[in-house]
């Protein structure tokens, strides 16, 4: 709206100027539109300056996320600079995807990882964007472009601490490795150990508790064979 007076109101004025002959109509149409025309420039500027009528709104979204290789505990990112400040973080949102996301590189946005003691890896994004204080301000200063502009971003990467975090660089020499005639070796002996590994560990756990659910057995059994993907990672990248 106030786009079209501002438009409205020089358009007017030009023409109270140059077509109205009576010199007290004059006056007063060139006042009014001149004010209008005025008035509607300083808050459009006020609008893009200082954000006027709009305040910050922050929200929180969590989302599940998966490794880019789904037979490995990895947690993958792409160093910028040398301040790792701006690193660029890689994920799938769903097991089959093809292609892998990554978090934003952009003057807004900050992605960093957190260890926790969870089972599945997520994604937490917090949000800032100005938003407009009501619907009196939206219609106001429609068509103007404000309304949701990001302020900040910061993206939260939180996996279990038995992954491995590595440069896509290395996961490369991973791959390379595990494709290579020594790496399909060790990688169907470790099969096998791995098994041993899962197993003891899981009846260990049922030595303790032993009215354990199917689910707690799962879970234990998740973390157990990520725990053993993850010395073999490092093992293989020695």
């Amino acid at each position: 709206m106030v786009i079209i007076l501002t438009f409205l109101g020089a358009i007017l004025f030009f023409l109270s100027v140059m077509f109205v002959q009576q010199r007290t109509w004059r006056i007063i149409l060139a006042t009014i539109t001149g004010l209008i025309f005025v008035g509607s420039t300083a808050l459009m500027t006020l609008n893009y300056s200082h954000h006027f009528g709009m305040h910050k709104v922050t929200t929180t979204t969590t989302r599940r996320i998966y490794p880019v290789n789904s037979q490995m505990p990895l947690a993958l990112y792409q160093p910028v600079e040398t301040s790792g400040k701006d690193d660029v973080y890689i994920y799938k949102t769903s097991p089959h995807q093809a292609k892998p996301q990554h978090t934003q590189a952009n003057e807004y946005t900050h992605s960093q990882i957190k260890w926790k003691q969870v089972t599945n890896p997520q994604l937490v994004t917090t949000t800032t964007r100005w938003r407009y204080k009501s619907n009196f301000y939206k219609f106001l200063y429609a068509w103007s472009g404000m309304d949701g502009t990001l302020v900040k971003r910061t993206n939260t990467l939180e996996y279990p601490r038995t992954y491995v975090l590595l440069t896509t660089k290395q996961a490369k020499q991973l791959q390379a490795k595990a494709k290579s005639a020594g790496g399909q070796q060790a990688q169907a002996a470790a099969r096998q150990q791995g098994q041993a590994y899962v197993t003891s560990r899981v009846q260990a756990a049922m030595t303790k508790n032993p009215r354990m659910t199917a689910a707690q057995i799962q879970t234990v059994s998740q973390q157990a064979e990520q725990e053993f993907q993850a010395k073999m990672v490092r093992a293989m990248l020695k």
